[in-house]
């Protein structure tokens, strides 16, 4: 099973960029993004950003998530 994880860009140089991943920092590749800026929420998965988020859509896929988690 893959899964991607929502990510806040909190630097953005070129085409990477570092995420906090619920406090975890991450750099990753916004090669499938580039309109993802510093501040914005993008979906991560392997190393990339495969998608950009609502802050509110990133809110509840980490509750999906703690769902899951909870069993």
């Amino acid at each position: 099973m893959c899964l991607a994880v929502p990510g806040k860009v909190i630097r953005k140089a070129g085409e990477m960029a570092e995420v906090d991943l619920q406090g975890n920092r991450l750099e990753i590749s916004t090669v499938l993004v580039p309109e993802a800026q510093e501040g914005s929420w993008v979906l991560v998965h392997a190393g990339f950003a495969i998608q950009a988020l609502s802050e509110e859509e990133a809110r509840e896929t980490f509750e999906l998530l703690r769902q899951v988690e909870a069993g």
